[in-house]
């Protein structure tokens, strides 16, 4: 399994709008976003710095219902 990414916030927010997710506010330097889909309401907020944390970046993709896999598709 590959290793997470080093991924700015503004980078995460792109790849979760490709996975479905939409803005729902931008609140000083985070950004709220949500996904709604049949099964389940999909939340979850993201920071805008330079640089995510790996544990950050593990408890968005957790919230996201997204794995490591995902992301680094939607990354491409």
């Amino acid at each position: 399994m590959p290793k997470l990414p080093v991924i700015s916030g503004k980078e995460l927010i792109r790849a979760l709008k490709k996975a479905g997710f939409v803005e729902v506010r931008h609140r000083g330097s985070h950004v709220s976003l949500q996904k709604v889909t049949a099964e389940k309401n999909y939340k979850t907020v993201v920071p805008l710095h330079k640089e995510l944390a790996k544990g950050t970046l593990f408890d968005i993709l957790q919230q996201a219902g997204l794995s490591k896999d995902e992301l680094i598709e939607l990354l491409k």
